[in-house]
């Protein structure tokens, strides 16, 4: 199991053109098990390796986060969806054509009863980190859980340094924000989180797709 970082590696890159060279880096490091933030549209993201059992453990152990608490799944792809054995409903594709790219996380129930958690962020930086990575990424807030979501590579340091191997800073987010989550395996769907994304603009999609 990887050790936790002794220092952080900051690792800057220009939001509209990110260095590939500084993406691929990353990219390997979540590969290899360890925890990079990332830059996504509303918050700054913690990545992990879900395929990793002990990144995951990491990942909860440095965010305190109680461990019935599962994760999102970050995809830069649509593809992930179905090769994570999860069905796209009618309502859940009205809800990615209107949303994804974008600030919304949807709940879909999986073949073998789980419950998973996706989003496709609308970020250059995370898509591009996303895909190069090559395997599942989970990824909650930068945060120590109960603490605000970092909107700056400055403020996931203040948190975490340390305790995470790197840092893309490409600036503040666009929103500052965490996305809105709904919950589509349950009827009628449910908002779990309240977020970038207004409610009655979800209903609205939902009511007429």
């Amino acid at each position: 199991m990887r050790r936790l970082s002794k220092k952080t590696l900051i690792l800057k890159v220009n939001p509209n053109n990110p260095d590939k060279g500084k993406i691929l880096q990353a990219a390997k490091v979540i590969r290899d098990g360890g925890l990079v933030a990332f830059p996504t549209e509303t918050v700054y993201g913690l990545a992990a390796n879900l395929l990793k059992k002990a990144s995951i453990d990491r990942l909860y152990e440095i965010k305190k986060r109680p461990r019935g608490k599962p994760f999102t799944v970050h995809i830069s792809r649509l593809d992930i969806i179905n090769e994570m054995r999860c069905e796209v409903t009618d309502k859940a594709k009205a809800l990615i054509d209107k949303f994804w790219p974008g600030p919304l996380t949807i709940i879909l129930n999986s073949k073998d009863g789980r419950d998973i958690g996706f989003r496709m962020p609308k970020n250059r930086v995370a898509l591009e980190l996303i895909s190069a990575s090559k395997v599942p990424i989970a990824a909650p807030s930068a945060n120590i859980s109960g603490k605000a979501p970092p909107k700056t590579a400055e403020e996931v340091l203040k948190q975490l340094d340390g305790k995470i191997d790197i840092v893309l800073d490409s600036g503040p987010t666009n929103l500052g924000i965490e996305s809105t989550v709904i919950d589509l395996t349950v009827t009628p769907p449910q908002i779990l989180r309240q977020g970038a994304v207004r409610e009655k603009e979800i209903f609205s999609v939902i009511d007429h797709g």
